[in-house]
């Protein structure tokens, strides 16, 4: 896929209210071979997804192994929209707590004595963490208005067939 082609994707006003979201689904690899999908909360900082998670994360092992990933953002309400991506995870330890980590949990409803409370704990547990950024490879959003998961867009071009025959 071209950058220019995920690029218009990923600036569609949809795509944009779902990189704004704060979860995601990571798919990996792990380390026995088989696959994982977990939930992680991740920021979008206008090219790249970045997460962030501790030094001794089991997932970081099999993202240093096989750096290709899959993550999917989605919403809960019928028709649901998706947005799914792949790339490769490029792996930064950093001392302290990176900043994304302190964005991307600021959507939670905290008071403010709460948030406060919380970035003490956090900073107080963590000397570090691993950030891992991924750059989209490809992307597909699926709205089921403008847009369909490929194989429904399959079978929505032969009925088509069928009825003009």
């Amino acid at each position: 896929m071209e950058q220019h082609e995920i690029t218009e994707i990923l600036n569609r006003p949809i795509s944009q209210e779902l990189l704004a979201r704060d979860l995601l689904r990571l798919a990996y690899v792990a380390k026995d071979g088989t696959p994982r999908n977990i939930p992680i909360a991740f920021t979008w900082n206008g090219s790249q997804i970045v997460l962030c998670t501790t030094k001794n994360a089991p997932k970081l092992h099999s993202l240093r192994h096989n750096p290709q990933v899959a993550l999917t953002i989605d919403t809960e309400v019928h028709p649901p929209k998706i947005l799914l991506l792949r790339g490769r995870a490029e792996l930064d330890v950093v001392d302290g707590i990176p900043e994304e980590y302190l964005q991307m949990n600021g959507s939670y409803e905290m008071t403010p004595e709460q948030r406060v409370e919380w970035e003490a704990e956090v900073r107080s547990l963590y000397d570090g963490m691993v950030r891992i950024v991924i750059t989209p490879t490809w992307a597909k959003l699926i709205d089921f208005d403008t847009t369909l998961p490929t194989a429904v867009e399959e079978l929505v071009r032969q009925r088509a067939e069928r009825q003009r025959a």
